[in-house]
């Protein structure tokens, strides 16, 4: 199951604060970043339990994601049965960071983790998240958009 967050600022979000924000919430584990020039790019989470999370951060100005986002914007605007599609379209085009994280789907004891690593992400990154087959969600949890069972979308 995927999990992405689509985050308008367009500081880095640090390790650090990511880290701070998981023991917050009770998840107290090593990251192992890695990055570039441009900040961190990937980060491993080890979870107590459970395989490791890898979350993957793009920025828009200089890896290629538009093709992605515009996707999901054109996805979102066929959703004209949503009151805020249009808010939730306008914000995937706006995006300068966009990180993404896989669960595993053997592992679903991990879905509460992988929704915090995304409300955490969100906040710090002034974002919205979505969850496969579930919708599009906002930093504090509050569901914006729900998508029933049709998860990713339609080119």
């Amino acid at each position: 199951m995927w999990y992405r967050v689509f985050g308008l600022g367009e500081a880095e979000v640090s390790p650090a604060a990511l880290q701070a924000a998981l023991r917050a919430a009770g998840l107290d584990g090593p990251l192992h970043v890695r990055g570039d020039d441009l900040g961190w790019t990937a980060i491993d989470l080890d979870v107590a339990g459970g395989a490791p999370l890898h979350v993957e951060r793009y920025l828009t100005d200089t890896d290629e994601i538009r093709d992605d986002l515009d996707a999901w914007a054109a996805w979102l605007e066929t959703q004209e049965h949503e009151k805020h599609n249009q808010h939730l379209m306008q914000h995937v085009i706006g995006t300068k960071q966009l990180f993404t994280l896989r669960r595993p789907f053997d592992e679903d004891a991990l879905d509460g983790v992988c929704e915090t690593l995304a409300r955490t992400l969100a906040t710090l990154s002034d974002g919205v998240y979505q969850i496969d087959t579930r919708g599009f969600f906002a930093a504090d949890g509050k569901l914006i958009l729900g998508e029933g069972t049709e998860g990713e979308p339609r080119s």
